[in-house]
């Protein structure tokens, strides 16, 4: 039990917090919420190199515009860093992830962000077809150092992979699908919303390279919230949902062949 001087203390700073809070808002001060940003292309494009553009820079825009109580603001961090990062208050949020990407051990509160998109495996053309993808042994995969794949029990293991898949690792998707082009890989995996990204950069290699009707895993994007965090998962779900509604998901994702639909949850 809490002695009463100590709870009257507490009871007195969560009170200030409080009204804190309030006059902040009443004075016209938005609420800082910090998004954790990692290489993920094209969601986030090298940002600990100052970059900003990507899918998530424009997303925060969108929020800031929509509302002037909260400043969401991206804090660079790094695919592995980002765990760190979250349980130790630096950053907020974590977007456009997965539970079951190293979270499970790591308190958070989810909200279904009502996107999707899809990990797919793509080769080099030349007499392949569908079916090229349908065993995996024996092949040369490129990766990306880091990432969590279905079709490897979504171990990430960098070991592992080189010696059960004969995996090359690197921190490049291009880097992995040059490889492929060039025929030092056998099959790279992308996500579907990457490649329509790399084959408007790139439009030779449209004739060069086969994707895979086969999907890895389907992405369907969440964003965490560490506990404490200052804005709650209903509120963040709410200002999503009047992305959704008023049209700015739509443009932002649907150009790189991401759906958007009603949350699950």
């Amino acid at each position: 039990m809490i002695p009463l001087p100590s709870l009257k203390r507490s009871c007195s700073v969560l009170l200030f917090a409080a009204l804190s809070l309030t006059a902040a808002a009443q004075a016209g001060e938005a609420v800082e919420v910090r998004i954790g940003a990692a290489h993920f292309p094209p969601y986030t494009v090298r940002p600990e190199q100052g970059a900003d553009s990507g899918l998530l820079p424009q997303l925060a825009e969108a929020l800031n515009r929509l509302q002037p109580g909260y400043r969401f603001i991206l804090v660079p961090t790094s695919i592995p860093r980002r765990f760190g990062d979250f349980q130790q208050g630096r950053t907020d949020m974590a977007i456009f992830e997965n539970p079951q990407w190293g979270w499970q051990g790591i308190a958070h509160q989810t909200v279904d962000m009502g996107l999707e998109d899809a990990e797919i495996f793509v080769t080099r053309q030349g007499g392949r077809d569908q079916h090229y993808f349908d065993e995996m042994d024996g092949k040369r995969l490129a990766l990306f150092n880091g990432y969590h794949y279905a079709f490897a029990d979504f171990n990430p293991d960098p070991a592992y992979l080189k010696k059960r898949y004969r995996a090359t690792l690197t921190y490049s998707h291009d880097s992995n699908l040059n490889m492929v082009e060039r025929g030092r890989a056998d099959i790279a995996l992308v996500t579907r919303s990457y490649l329509s990204d790399f084959l408007k950069r790139n439009p030779d290699s449209s004739g060069q390279l086969l994707a895979s009707q086969r999907v890895d895993q389907i992405y369907h994007h969440y964003a965490l919230l560490r506990p404490g965090a200052p804005i709650s998962p209903e509120a963040f779900a709410g200002l999503l949902r009047q992305l959704r509604e008023n049209g700015e998901l739509l443009r932002i994702f649907q150009p790189y062949q991401i759906t958007v639909e009603a949350p699950r949850d």
